[in-house]
């Protein structure tokens, strides 16, 4: 049944990799484009890029309450490299974190619920961003129909989104439903000599313990997922800075969260193909040229998805020397 289900899933990605090719094929062969960068700002893409993975670095150690900067800088990379070169999306890296986690000495219930925790807050805070583009809209701003929808739609999955946090805090069924389901991705991705037991139990005493812990901390919580969220969107800007374009930040911000949206769809690794493809799109919406779109498009996704994967493989292999 296992083997039947990764099966499923396999020919899920490669089907939905397939149709989407052509959109992946348009992004990887402006690359020639890339000769005609303004450097300076493709540098400070780059920059903000990393500013971004640093400040979700320490929303984990908020939401962990740890002080080891090397673990859970390590554990982000690894799952978050792992999680985009297989099928599962942010499922499979959160567990693959856990599993490192684990090995550094951070109780394996705490590690899920804290990273749960941080995930939501994530979703939450990029789910947020249309508000800021409303007056823009509001105000009469030539808006496509189309990206008016995405901010419509970000803003209903971030109610959603809120009642279900809001859920799992006040009742304890979701939460067991969620840990069965991270014990059994966390056996079945993680090599360990002891399989995971009792996740379910542990996670709704952590759930306790991460309302405490975000509950006093919560000021540095939302610093720190803004400053994930803002300085990826900033690395957007400077991609389309760096190709010669200058759209409305309003409009470039809605572009932005629609991207994200299409992120979250777990049918391919780090959603792609649907994130090239959907940021295309609405770049050319919010007034971008089609080119510029494209190649500003594959500036971003070099910083944000194909530079953290061999740095993951690399912070992997400095985990595994200190924690052998």
């Amino acid at each position: 049944m296992r083997e039947a289900g990764r099966g499923l899933l396999l020919i899920v990605t490669a089907v939905s990799l397939y149709l989407l090719l052509p959109s992946l094929i348009s992004v990887f062969s402006s690359w020639r484009s890339l000769a005609h960068l303004n450097w300076y700002w493709a540098g400070l893409a780059l920059l903000a890029e990393i500013a971004s993975f640093v400040s979700l670095w320490k929303l984990d150690r908020v939401a962990l309450r740890t002080t080891n900067w090397f673990a859970v800088a390590c554990a982000q990379l690894s799952g978050n490299a792992f999680g985009r070169i297989v099928p599962g999306g942010g499922a499979t890296a959160s567990a693959f974190a856990v599993g490192m986690l684990g090995r550094a000495g951070i109780e394996v219930g705490r590690a899920a619920a804290a990273l749960a925790a941080s995930t939501a807050l994530q979703i939450a805070t990029t789910l947020a961003l249309p508000l800021l583009a409303l007056p823009a809209i509001i105000g009469g701003a030539r808006v496509s129909p189309s990206l008016v929808t995405s901010a419509y739609l970000g803003i209903a999955m971030l109610l959603l989104l809120l009642a279900a946090g809001g859920l799992a805090f006040a009742a304890d069924r979701p939460l067991a439903l969620i840990g069965r389901g991270i014990q059994r991705a966390v056996n079945r991705t993680v090599r360990r000599r002891l399989k995971i037991a009792g996740l379910p139990q542990r996670l709704l005493a952590e759930r306790d313990f991460i309302r405490t812990t975000i509950g006093e901390r919560w000021a540095a919580a939302v610093f720190s997922a803004a400053g994930n969220i803002g300085f990826d969107y900033i690395a957007l800007l400077c991609a389309l800075r760096a190709v010669g374009a200058q759209p409305r930040p309003s409009l470039v911000l809605l572009a932005y969260t629609a991207a994200a949206l299409l992120a979250l769809i777990p049918l391919t690794p780090g959603g792609l193909g649907f994130v090239e493809a959907g940021l295309v799109g609405m770049l050319t919406l919010a007034g971008v040229n089609p080119g510029d779109a494209l190649v500003a498009t594959l500036v971003y996704r070099l910083v944000s998805f194909w530079f953290p994967i061999p740095v993951g493989g690399g912070a992997y292999a400095l985990f595994r020397r200190r924690y052998p």
